[in-house]
């Protein structure tokens, strides 16, 4: 299997909308990635969640599900070439989603559920783990161990901020290196949900401030992240979920450039 958390020469990216939506946008976006991977020289990993199990609200979109949530990931991979992460919340869905997807992915807040850390890390495929946002660095060790436990073949951890108050997040720049001392694996930066405001949008969904993704993402860069998470919509105020904190897709090869190029000076 070829190895997707890899930063020997440069960082890696995974990026995509928050959730699948249209096939059409889908693959857009997609499309964008897959030019982006070739202009920089970078591996990109497409990500998109087929059910966002997390939602603020009872009627919040959640996604299209597993069945036809993977379906419609199937359809990117095989128009961009790009490998496909997404998300599980269940142990019962990881075998399912091992069958297409390439990466799977363990939400923040259930970073601390042994069966499906186990369960992820048997389905043969790299695992990304958030960091809990109400984590030290140095607790992610055991999250690691139970998916290492599992086999899996690579793992990583990701920062997405800490909990600062109420509804707001804090990214503690020395987690970077206290991250790949304690877990031995590689680390990427979620700039996108580290500007996340929990509960402060309009009628209690997440809000977010977008202007900060930059500055956090290149600071991120000169502090050892060895990879890179942003999510990106071509129109993030029509977005179903995480409008508020996510790239848009036009402005998105100029910031990840500059992390890049960033990440190389350093």
């Amino acid at each position: 299997m070829p190895q997707r958390f890899t930063a020997e020469n440069s960082p890696f990216l995974i990026a995509g909308p928050c959730v699948v939506e249209s096939d059409d946008l889908n693959v857009r976006v997609g499309e964008v990635l897959a030019e982006l991977a070739d202009k920089l020289g970078i591996s990109v990993i497409y990500k998109a969640s087929y059910d966002k199990a997390n939602r603020s609200r009872l009627s919040a979109p959640r996604g299209p599900g597993i069945d036809a949530g993977l379906r419609a990931l199937e359809k990117v991979r095989s128009a961009t070439g790009l490998p496909i992460l997404t998300d599980v919340h269940e142990s019962s869905h990881v075998p399912v989603a091992a069958r297409v997807a390439d990466v799977l992915q363990i939400p923040a807040f259930l970073c601390r559920q042994t069966d499906l850390l186990v369960a992820a890390g048997k389905a043969g495929r790299p695992v990304n783990i958030k960091k809990g946002q109400w984590m030290a660095p140095e607790e992610m060790r055991g999250a690691v161990e139970k998916v290492r436990a599992g086999g899996a073949p690579e793992i990583a951890v990701t920062e997405r901020g800490t909990f600062f108050g109420y509804g707001d997040l804090v990214v503690d720049m020395r987690s970077f290196t206290r991250l790949k001392t304690a877990c031995k694996a590689p680390v990427i930066f979620d700039a996108t949900h580290s500007v996340q405001q929990p509960g402060q949008g309009e009628g209690g969904a997440s809000g977010g401030e977008r202007a900060f993704i930059p500055p956090l993402l290149y600071a991120a860069a000169a502090a050892g992240a060895d990879g890179f998470f942003l999510e990106t919509h071509p129109d993030p105020t029509r977005a179903p979920s995480d409008g508020p904190n996510m790239v848009p897709l036009d402005q998105l090869s100029g910031i990840v450039s500059l992390a890049v190029e960033v990440w190389h000076r350093v």
